[in-house]
């Protein structure tokens, strides 16, 4: 399995204080010599403040020591103010080696806020713990393309516990039960994603993966289907079902051709059954795969016909 190496987390106490025109060299300009430092420029009487600060500080705390931060109330340090130009709150500004080097006014979205952390981290030649996570997953991705399956899931679980809202974890996680054919353990996984994460496409995959390996169990022989379909090439229930097996034995292309050409027979057949299934494999497969783009450029053109 693999080791995240994730830096051991830092007492919130640590890493957030409240600063002052006294102070601000201190605890800014010098600090930022070893980290960056990301200063919170705030007033009481403002609102967006009050909203922005805890999200600011919880994206510090998560970033485990690799930045820093400062909170100022900017009623007590108008000539800091006037220096650095604050024009509106809340302002935040990040300092490296003395100098600002990123910064944003006004509340913005928690996913804004991790990203202006991660590129505070990078501009210091650091490694923030979202690139960590993505590398293991990659990681993770690369085991589960190998056939390692177990641990595959092992790390991602490991990812999830550092981040249990992580949808390529926790997408991935699922699909290596999917691959160790424990497929209610993987329907579980699915059922009790967190809501937050519940529709993203990761999910979504997975759930198209789950689908099919499901259909794959009660597949039938493909040769036997295959001289069905050959003796009769009007017996679209011999072709859907063909379509399953060729996709249940890895040959998705295969599958993607005779849905296609039972849609073009009949796209109307068992409740456009054969679209339906289309959809299902493009789910499950990667977009830019070769077999998703063809036949997603083929299934709009016999549509728009």
């Amino acid at each position: 399995m693999m080791d995240l190496n994730l830096t051991a987390a830092t007492p919130a106490a640590d890493l957030i204080k409240d600063t002052t025109e006294a102070t601000f060299m201190a605890d800014v300009i010098e600090a930022s010599q070893e980290t960056p430092i990301i200063v919170d420029f705030w007033a009481p009487w403002c609102g967006p403040c009050k909203t922005l600060g805890p999200q600011l500080e919880a994206a510090v705390v998560a970033a485990k020591g690799a930045v820093k931060m400062v909170k100022l109330n900017v009623d007590e340090a108008q000539a800091i103010s006037g220096q650095l130009q604050i024009q509106s709150l809340p302002t935040v500004y990040a300092f490296w080696k003395g100098q600002p080097v990123d910064g944003f006014q006004g509340a913005v979205p928690q996913s804004e806020i991790a990203d202006f952390i991660g590129r505070v981290i990078k501009a210091a030649g650091g490694e923030s713990p979202a690139d960590t996570l993505n590398d293991a997953v990659e990681a993770a991705e690369e085991m589960l393309g190998m056939g390692e399956a177990e641990d595959a899931a092992q790390t991602f679980a490991a990812i999830l516990g550092e981040d249990p809202m992580h949808a390529g974890a926790y997408g991935g996680m699922v699909r290596a039960h999917i691959a160790m054919g424990d497929l209610d353990q993987a329907e579980g996984l699915l059922n009790g994603a967190p809501i937050e994460i519940s529709k993203a496409p990761a999910l979504e995959a997975a759930f198209a993966q789950l689908e099919l390996a499901r259909q794959a169990a009660n597949a039938g022989p493909v040769a036997e289907l295959a001289a069905a379909v050959e003796a009769n090439e009007g017996d679209l229930q011999a072709r859907f079902d063909l379509a399953q097996a060729l996709y249940a034995t890895g040959d998705a292309e295969g599958a993607v051709s005779h849905l296609l050409e039972l849609f073009k027979l009949d796209r109307e057949w068992n409740d456009s059954a054969a679209k339906t299934q289309l959809f299902t494999i493009f789910d499950a497969l990667k977009a830019n795969d070769p077999v998703v783009l063809n036949g997603r450029r083929k299934l709009s053109s016999m549509i728009f016909a």
